[in-house]
């Protein structure tokens, strides 16, 4: 069985929307509730899906996610899910948004992180009364007017989110080890083997996270069963709380590069952060990687 997709390719949005004689942009909405299957929500059963168009034609699903046995604010909302879905495959602008409900204040807030966030168009599908060719989408300003963002805080040159970041870390001898002993099928065996990839590419991560606000960049690298890399980088917002941590970024790299099978496929994970940083993603690194992949080996190493 293949694995779930979430990005359709510029072509072939083109050519779905022709065959339903709808235009790519009238395809959006049709493609919402296909993305509610694919949410992962074991707490609140309530799915969650948001269909994105970017720049270059491609369509980006996001869902919402849940992990039992952590605190709620760990969880990642559909709208958060999407955006580090432009961002693991490389699409810098976020044009439409199609979402199943009206985002709540903590998605619209994290919109705001994204450059001319007041332009975005969005269309709430919850209304049965309306069709896909009489969709009408609405600036983002429509539902969040008065906004606050990085333009009360940040100066115009600081790259908003989907812009290229490089913060120039650099890697610090320092490195704390978790046993991995309770590891199986040679997994520890895999692990020792792709270890330097593995800082290679959450130090990478770390170096294109979003964090103006802290001053405090991180990054996260996970590895499954059978070698693949996914990483995940900080994404901060102006009010703080809406903030997408690490882990949680590379759990929608992992979801969204076709990790459809449980997180228990998860074997060794690296984060990376400067040492002494005011914010600081360990603990809670630990505790959500725990939770969620109780056999994998955690490499924790702090760089600055």
């Amino acid at each position: 069985m293949d694995p779930p997709r979430f990005v359709i390719e510029a072509s072939e949005a083109e050519s779905m929307a022709k065959e339903s004689g709808l235009s790519v942009l009238q395809l959006l909405p049709s493609l919402v509730k296909p993305a509610q299957k694919l949410a992962r929500p074991p707490i609140s059963k309530f799915h969650v899906g948001a269909v994105g168009l970017g720049s270059d034609g491609r369509i980006f699903f996001g869902v919402n996610l849940e992990f039992p046995g952590l605190p709620l604010h760990q969880s990642v909302h559909a709208e958060q899910f999407l955006v580090t879905n432009l961002a693991v495959h490389g699409e810098p602008i976020l044009r439409y948004i199609a979402v199943s409900a009206a985002p709540c204040g903590h998605c619209r807030q994290f919109l705001q992180e994204l450059r001319n966030a007041s332009d975005i168009q969005i269309l709430i599908t919850s209304s049965e009364n309306e069709s896909e060719e009489s969709a009408i989408f609405k600036p983002l300003s429509s539902i969040l007017p008065n906004p606050f963002g990085p333009n009360d805080l940040l100066d115009k040159e600081t790259p908003l989110l989907l812009e290229p970041h490089h913060k120039g870390l650099s890697l610090l001898s320092k490195t704390i080890d978790l046993n991995c002993s309770n590891l199986c099928n040679g997994v520890c065996e895999l692990y020792t083997n792709n270890e330097a990839k593995l800082k290679v590419a959450a130090l990478e991560a770390a170096n294109n996270s979003h964090a103006p606000y802290g001053g405090c960049p991180s990054g996260v690298a996970l590895m499954d069963c059978q070698g693949k890399i996914y990483t995940g980088s900080y994404m901060e917002s102006a009010a703080y709380n809406p903030s997408l941590g690490p882990v949680q970024a590379a759990l929608v790299a992992y979801v969204a590069s076709g990790g459809g099978g449980g997180y228990d496929r998860i074997v060794a994970a690296v984060l990376m952060e400067k040492e002494g940083a005011v914010v600081r993603q360990e603990d809670t690194a630990r505790l959500l990687l725990k939770m969620v992949s109780p056999k994998l080996t955690s490499n924790i190493d702090v760089n600055g």
